[in-house]
């Protein structure tokens, strides 16, 4: 599958986003080159998020769950397993956007639980 070119402003808004919940995960101990379990989530409506959810696995996802909200707002929550290392997170979020142009559903962040490689 060929993915779209990204608009560069949206992405950087993105990315600004994205290096505020890493200064909280290094915050928490975080040791980004560590393997975790990141997950992700789109909005949209029905038959888009039916489609972008047979794709998922194509696109490097499996799927989590379909969560519908108080005002009957749809997400789909997808996942994969990476770190969350800068250029790993960059490339994620880009991957997330050029689906949200593919399947006209609306990105709706990332998110993950701080590694610190110590057992709990």
């Amino acid at each position: 599958m060929t993915l779209p070119d990204v608009d560069p402003a949206r992405l950087e808004e993105e990315w600004s986003a994205d290096k505020e919940v890493l200064a909280s995960l290094a915050e928490n101990g975080d040791r980004s080159d560590i393997v975790r379990a990141v997950d992700v989530s789109f909005r949209g409506s029905e038959p888009a998020l039916d489609r972008l959810e047979e794709d998922a696995e194509e696109l490097g996802f499996e799927v989590i769950e379909r969560e519908e909200d108080e005002e009957g707002e749809i997400s789909l929550f997808l996942g994969c397993e990476q770190t969350s290392d800068e250029a790993a997170i960059r490339a994620l979020t880009k991957r997330c956007l050029q689906i949200e142009l593919i399947y006209d559903v609306e990105y709706d962040g990332w998110g993950c639980t701080a590694e610190t490689g110590l057992m709990s």
